[in-house]
């Protein structure tokens, strides 16, 4: 039988020397060592193990910050550059010295076609300044104290996500999606509370604003005499997104209508552009206008078009057709594709009107039976799959390749 340890191995005091004496099989250590080494934890620079991918000279530079968005999302150069400025002056924000003057939050508001690229530029800019990102989807939360989640989960799952570390908790950035399916339901009252519209902007509004959220230590409801943990959201830069569809139906009315007389008529030859919005459109959709003024930058998308697409399967960091060719290569097949089956692709693509969410649907029908069927080529000896615009129209038809 092993002997029992009586002593710290780390710094040699007996246990009745120590408050505490941790023993394990084959050693021991007091909790004046733990807590020297929790010192030494925190002391050490974290930047070493920070998989940043902007350098600490960029990190105030919106140059650079739209530079490394390019890399990842095609096109909208507005956008990009408004979202650069206002998210590098978040940056100094959080950095400035006593001195300083105060800077108010500025929180985003990002409008455009559903697969446009919203979420990808949020998350990439979290990416390039290495601070915990999540997202959280605005048609999942419900007023307090109804049955789906608190805005404060939001939070929350920030809090998770940094690893429980509220200092860059409060430095984060919570991206709200579907912001516009929270959008009042009617102008006129109804018997039925609207509470996962009007009552949830209600809810946001300090949140974003800035204030002391608190909920429960380890996610659940809560409840009296549970601990809960406080997180200040003044810093916390909120950035929301959604498609806005039948926005740009009312920007057209209010930019073309004449409305004078009973011969008033409504323009149609004239197309109006998301980058036309004033508040007041933000209001007749539905926002109510104390949340439309906490998010003072407005960025709006552009929907994308053929080029732009194509640019998205063959051009960007970790585009659609390299992660297809890695999953197939993991079965020792090179998958190519002829221009034909690129051009195929992004045809069909297009007539889905969902950007670039439809490039992975179209790559998946396409390439379904040879995943399917990869190891039958391994043992046949096919080292190739050539896709062309036959075979991307009629997948089933199996492509023997080249061996």
């Amino acid at each position: 039988m092993a002997k029992e340890q009586e002593s710290c191995n780390f710094c040699g005091k007996n246990k009745e020397q120590v408050a505490k004496l941790i023993v394990g099989s084959e050693s021991a250590i007091c909790n004046e060592c733990v807590e020297l080494c929790r010192e030494l934890l925190v002391d050490t620079p974290a930047i070493q193990n920070q998989p940043s991918s902007g350098s600490a000279q960029d990190r105030d530079d919106p140059q650079a910050l739209k530079n490394f968005l390019d890399q990842y999302v095609i096109g909208q150069d507005r956008a990009k550059i408004t979202l650069a400025v206002a998210v590098i002056n978040h940056y100094k924000r959080l950095h400035r010295d006593a001195a300083a003057p105060e800077v108010d939050k500025a929180n985003v508001l990002m409008l455009g076609p559903t697969g446009s690229g919203k979420t990808l530029l949020a998350r990439s800019v979290s990416r390039f300044l290495d601070i915990p990102f999540v997202i959280a989807d605005a048609t999942s939360v419900t007023e307090a104290g109804y049955v789906g989640d608190d805005v404060e989960m939001m939070i929350s799952r920030l809090y998770m996500a940094s690893g429980e570390d509220i200092e860059k908790t409060q430095k984060g950035i919570v991206f709200i999606d579907e912001i516009d399916k929270i959008a009042r339901k009617s102008e006129s009252s109804s018997i039925t509370r609207d509470v996962s519209g009007e009552g949830v902007q209600q809810a946001l509004l300090k949140l974003v604003e800035g204030t002391v959220c608190r909920f429960p230590a380890r996610g659940n409801r809560k409840h009296p005499q549970q601990d809960v943990i406080e997180i200040d959201t003044s810093d916390i830069l909120f950035i929301a997104g959604g498609a806005f569809v039948g926005l740009e139906a009312i920007i057209h009315n209010r930019l073309y209508s004449s409305n004078i007389g009973f011969n008033g008529r409504i323009s149609t030859a004239a197309q109006a552009h998301l980058r036309d919005l004033n508040a007041d459109d933000l209001v007749k959709f539905g926002l109510i206008p104390e949340l439309i003024g906490r998010f003072p930058v407005t960025v709006s998308l552009e929907q994308l078009t053929k080029d732009d697409l194509r640019a998205i399967m063959t051009s960007i960091k970790n585009n659609w057709i390299s992660q297809y060719q890695w999953l197939l290569s993991q079965d020792h097949i090179d998958l190519n594709f002829k221009d034909s089956a690129i051009d195929a692709l992004v045809d069909r693509a297009m007539t889905y009107n969902t950007g670039a969410r439809a490039l992975q649907s179209e790559l998946e029908r396409a390439l379904l039976p040879h995943m399917f069927h990869a190891k039958t080529y391994q043992r046949q000896g096919i080292k190739q799959i050539i896709l062309d615009d036959a075979l991307v129209n009629n997948p089933n038809q199996i492509n023997q390749g080249n061996q």
